[in-house]
């Protein structure tokens, strides 16, 4: 026959066995959650990896900067560490960062070809609403990002929630080798922004001549100027 008179404190040893174990544990995690993101700025992917094995979520977000361990990786160039977030179980490529960047929008405006590719090889998307990677290679004259993300159906006139499209962002920066390879690939030069600006608008705004003239012979040939 069981004792009924020692149940409450049994059940009272209970709860606190268990309220001491979800402290620790609490900490644990605390303390992993520093030493993960301490690692991926000190570019440590032995230590990353570590915390990984031990069950560490991959898709872990930084609150101070609001970009996962994998964004942040490929932001502070930190390959290494990228390498292995990008093989690690139940990684999410396409979590986005607060302002919408996603890691292969990163690797496409630093210009890290080879962090594109393994991005594209595990099945990144190329395409998505809004601004895109080859939006942002295009910014930064990433010439061989940008034929790779054409390569992978990249939509070439892909618009920003301004409208704005690679083309434009390529001839507002001056990159003129950038504007004749989307022109090459069948970008379209006389769509306009919510501004109502064109591509060749934008060269002329920052004086990029050169560009303002193969944009304007383009056209011309075209029809449409």
């Amino acid at each position: 026959m069981i004792n009924c008179a020692y149940r409450p404190q049994r059940f009272a040893a209970l709860l606190a066995s268990v309220a001491f174990s979800l402290i620790t544990m609490s900490a644990a995690f605390a303390g992993a959650y520093d030493d993960f993101f301490v690692a991926i700025k000190r570019d440590l992917p032995q230590q990353v990896e570590l915390l990984l094995k031990r069950g560490f979520d991959p898709n872990t977000i930084d609150p101070v900067r609001g970009e996962t361990g994998l964004i942040l990786a490929l932001r502070d160039d930190h390959p290494a560490v990228a390498s292995v977030l990008m093989k690690a179980p139940g990684i999410d490529l396409e979590a986005k960062a607060r302002n919408g960047d996603t890691a292969l929008m990163i690797a496409a405006i630093k210009a890290n070809k080879v962090a594109v590719q393994q991005l594209i090889a595990a099945e990144a998307e190329v395409n998505r609403p809004g601004w895109t990677a080859l939006h942002y290679a295009a910014s930064v004259g990433a010439n061989e990002i940008v034929q790779l993300l054409l390569d992978e159906s990249a939509y070439i006139d892909a618009e920003s929630p301004n409208k704005t499209t690679p083309l434009m962002m390529a001839a507002r920066s001056g990159h003129i080798l950038t504007v004749k390879l989307l022109l090459d690939e069948g970008a379209d030069a006389a769509l306009k922004n919510d501004q109502g600006l064109s591509a060749i608008d934008l060269a002329k705004q920052f004086n990029h001549v050169d560009i303002v003239d193969g944009l304007t012979y383009r056209l011309k040939r075209a029809g449409k100027l």
